[in-house]
């Protein structure tokens, strides 16, 4: 088994003719600004049927209403330092951009905090076997 290490800003020039049984992603696609990047990456180092592990932060519907009552919409969602997230996905929004991108068979599981109110979630997805 192959492990190649990749972080932001890096470039897959070197992996070009290489191709990968696993790719994962751990909390880095809400750091981007075209999410899309990270997924074209991913499709050109997975070999036909390999498979996709991204994980980011969870931001469902209830998770966001919940801020919103709570009166911490703000302090979740601040713009008042650098850096930090600039992409925030629910379930269907992650769904859309990985179909769009040719995946298929997404499952995903959360952790942390208490169900429907998730920290993070985690994606599973396949490149078509072809």
């Amino acid at each position: 088994m192959k492990f190649i290490e990749a972080t932001i800003g890096g470039s897959f020039e070197h992996l070009a003719m290489q191709c990968f049984d696993l790719v994962i992603s751990s909390d880095v696609i809400e750091h981007l600004y075209r999410p899309s990047d990270l997924l074209d990456a991913a499709c050109s180092l997975l070999r036909p049927g390999g498979h996709l592990l991204l994980g980011t932060p969870y931001h469902g519907y209830f998770k966001n209403l919940a801020l919103a009552i709570t009166g911490r919409m703000d302090s979740h969602f601040s713009t008042l330092h650098d850096g930090g997230h600039i992409k925030f996905f629910s379930v269907n929004t992650l769904s859309q951009l990985l179909t769009t991108h040719s995946f298929e068979g997404l499952s995903f599981t959360y952790y942390g905090r208490a169900p429907w109110l998730w920290k993070n979630m985690i994606c599973h997805a396949r490149k078509p076997a072809r």
